[in-house]
């Protein structure tokens, strides 16, 4: 049984894969506790991977982005061979604070100050921008960098830092901006 606050449709609103269709699977919990998250994310129903891929199954999407809280409290390699099986093709939002199956098909780590990085791949990185020093998130193991406002609020300071550092690019949460889910 894995908890589950919801699973949804959508376009993915952020990162690389902007604007693609996507099946959310939104996990309940997360091992940090962020003071800018905007993601109501406790709550949460014990649901049987039959259910989640019954309730996966029924949206056209081929990408599923496995979210939360955190995603990594909750799967494993079966489960994503599970996904893999049902032809999906399987994302991950992480902090990147706990270890990751190694079959996940794409892994979008969100580091948190604070935070200790335990994995070591990633596709893409998106640092939730609040003025700090990029420097060690540049070393990171990645080809696709991104900076993005944190909770809209600062977009012109996310800008500046984006135009002084042109190895990251602007990530914006689309879905808020022209509100979908």
């Amino acid at each position: 049984m894995r908890k589950i606050n919801e699973i949804f449709y959508s376009l993915q609103g952020e990162g690389y894969h902007t604007g693609t269709p996507a099946v959310f699977v939104r996990f309940s919990g997360c091992n940090l506790k962020c003071p800018f998250c905007d993601t109501q994310h406790e709550e949460g129903t014990q649901m049987s991977d039959d259910e989640i891929l019954e309730e996966v199954g029924k949206y056209p999407a081929t990408t599923v982005i496995l979210t939360g809280g955190e995603p990594s409290l909750w799967i494993d390699r079966g489960f994503i061979e599970l996904l893999h099986r049902a032809g999906k093709y399987v994302c991950i939002e992480t902090n990147g604070t706990r270890l990751l199956p190694d079959n996940i098909d794409w892994v979008t780590c969100s580091p948190k100050q604070g935070g200790e990085l335990r994995i070591t791949r990633m596709d893409e990185v998106k640092v939730v921008y609040e003025g700090q020093d990029l420097a060690a998130y540049e070393q990171l193991p990645v080809r696709h960098f991104f900076l993005q406002p944190c909770s809209c609020l600062n977009t012109k300071e996310t800008v500046e830092c984006v135009m002084r550092h042109p190895k990251w690019r602007l990530s914006l949460q689309t879905h808020k901006l022209i509100d979908i889910r």
